[in-house]
């Protein structure tokens, strides 16, 4: 498979896989939501670099390993489950926001989180995703072969993390819309507990549900 053609197979397959609804979409929905663009934008550097660790075992070939290893998958499913439910339970405690004007034309501006910890959040939980080692070897199957280049190699993992930012960073403009963040902002705590109370169903997913 040449260049091109592996670009379009990676192109398809994996928007498919970063548009379907996880872990990554309800954690960028969820801070962009309560904390704003800014942060939003931020949590999505942090999965695209979370993607960066998938890619280079891929590269290694331990992929394979990993995936075919039922002592490695438990414990990425353990750790990986619990950093989820962590992330719930942060939802579910978060405090309900306190009303300073009533104003309609004063507009709430939320509160950013910092740099480092909006980061961190989005490449944990992407970089703690259990089922991605068994994802990166059935598409890394179709496109790789053993005398694929360097540069080819490069050229398929910084488009695939392109693809990844660029889904996940249209989500986060679409949910600042004014109109679309104003009404998210007027249920203000009850988004952080949905989303909370789903952040700790996929958690208990991901540590029952056997991936092999």
């Amino acid at each position: 498979m040449d260049l091109i053609q592996g670009l379009i197979v990676i192109t398809t397959i994996h928007f498919l896989a970063a548009a379907a609804p996880g872990p990554d979409f309800v954690l960028v929905s969820q801070q962009t939501l309560t904390h704003g663009k800014k942060t939003g934008l931020l949590c999505s550097i942090g999965i695209t670099l979370g993607l960066s660790i998938h890619l280079i075992y891929s590269a290694l070939g331990l992929a394979a390993i990993i995936a075919n290893s039922s002592s490695a998958l438990w414990a990425i499913k353990i750790i990986g489950g619990c950093y989820l439910m962590y992330l719930g339970y942060k939802g579910l405690t978060s405090k309900k926001a306190t009303n300073i004007a009533a104003d309609e034309t004063t507009q709430t501006i939320p509160k950013e989180k910092s740099a480092l910890k909006s980061i961190g959040a989005g490449f944990l939980c992407n970089a703690l995703n259990p089922k991605a080692p068994i994802y990166f070897v059935s598409l890394f199957t179709l496109v790789l072969s053993p005398d694929l280049s360097l540069s080819h190699l490069l050229i398929y993992g910084t488009w695939i993390m392109a693809i990844q930012f660029i889904w996940f960073s249209s989500v986060v403009l679409l949910l600042s819309r004014p109109a679309i963040n104003k009404k998210f902002q007027a249920m203000g705590h009850w988004v952080d507990r949905v989303t909370g109370v789903a952040m700790i169903a996929l958690g208990l997913k991901v540590i029952t549900t056997k991936l092999n």
